[in-house]
C-alpha cells in the first residue's frame, strides 16, 4: 500500500518554552515574530533549533497585541497594520538571514487568520504587505477562504492549513475558543480527524455532519496543553496507517 507523506506545523515561538519537545516531531513551524508573542531572541532561538531538527521554518506575523495574545479582533487603522505586518517581516527575516535560514513560509496568527479567512479588506491588506516575499514564500491559508481566493488571484503560491488540535463549524470555520468544544486535546481523537480529512477531503463537524476540507498541512497549536502528548502518539500510531510525517 502506498504511504502517505503529510506536513505537521505548530506555532512555537509564543513563551511556551515546549519547542525542544515539539521540534523533534515536527515538519514545519510557525514562529511568533513579535505582534501578540516572541522577540529577537526568542526568534532567533527558535530558529536555531528547527534549523538543528530540519523543521521548514515559518514566520507567524499578527495584530499588533501581546495583551491578547493576538486572538481578539481589532479596528486598527490600515496603515499602521500593514506597518506592523511589514515590521515583524523585515525582524523575523532579518535574524533568518544572519542564521542561514530559508524561510518557507507565512502563517497569519489567531485572530488575524480568522478575520483574513472572511474579509476581502483585510486579506486585500495583508498580501500588500507581504508582497515583497511573494515570490519566494508561501502563505498557509484555510481552503476556500476569502484569502485563498485573494492570494490565488494576486499569483501568491499557497498551502492549504486544517487544525488537527481544533473543532470545526458546518461553515468550515473553526469553533471560537470561546466554546467548551473548541479544542481536541488526546491523541485518539486528531487521529481521527486527521484520517478523515486525508482519506476523505472532508472534516466532521461538531454537529456530526461532513464539510469538504483540503490541506497541504496540519496544524497541532503549540500551547495546546497536551501537544507533546498528541505529536507523539501521532508518531507512533500514524505508520500503521501507511502515514509518515515528512522532514
Amino acid at each position: 500500500m502506498q504511504i502517505i507523506e503529510i506536513d505537521i506545523n505548530s506555532d512555537v515561538g509564543e513563551g511556551m518554552g515546549n519547542e525542544p519537545q515539539l521540534l523533534p516531531l515536527l515538519s514545519s513551524c510557525n514562529i511568533a515574530c513579535g505582534g501578540h508573542a516572541g522577540d529577537m531572541n526568542t526568534m532567533r532561538r527558535v530558529i536555531q533549533l528547527a534549523l538543528k531538527n530540519k523543521v521548514k521554518i515559518g514566520a507567524h506575523p499578527s495584530y499588533p497585541d501581546t495583551a491578547n495574545f493576538g486572538r481578539i479582533s481589532m479596528a486598527i487603522p490600515p496603515e499602521l497594520l500593514v506597518a506592523s505586518i511589514q515590521q515583524q517581516m523585515h525582524t523575523f527575516t532579518t535574524i533568518c538571514d544572519g542564521e542561514h535560514a530559508l524561510v518557507h513560509h507565512i502563517k497569519p496568527h489567531g485572530a488575524l487568520y480568522n478575520d483574513m479567512a472572511k474579509h476581502t479588506a483585510l486579506a486585500k491588506l495583508f498580501l500588500k504587505a507581504i508582497t515583497p516575499y511573494k515570490n519566494a514564500i508561501k502563505l498557509y491559508v484555510p481552503y476556500n477562504s476569502v484569502i485563498e481566493k485573494e492570494a490565488l488571484k494576486n499569483n501568491f503560491s499557497i498551502l492549504y492549513e486544517a487544525f488537527l488540535d481544533r473543532n470545526y463549524t458546518t461553515d468550515a470555520s473553526l469553533v471560537s475558543r470561546k466554546m467548551p468544544n473548541a479544542l481536541i486535546e488526546n491523541g485518539p481523537e486528531v487521529l481521527e480527524h486527521l484520517i478523515q480529512i486525508i482519506q476523505n477531503k472532508q472534516v466532521k463537524t461538531v454537529n456530526g455532519s461532513f464539510v469538504p476540507l483540503k490541506a497541504d498541512t496540519y496544524c497541532i497549536h503549540g500551547d495546546t496543553a497536551a501537544a507533546f502528548e498528541i505529536l507523539t502518539y501521532l508518531h507512533n500510531e500514524l505508520p500503521t496507517h501507511n502515514i509518515v510525517i515528512k522532514k
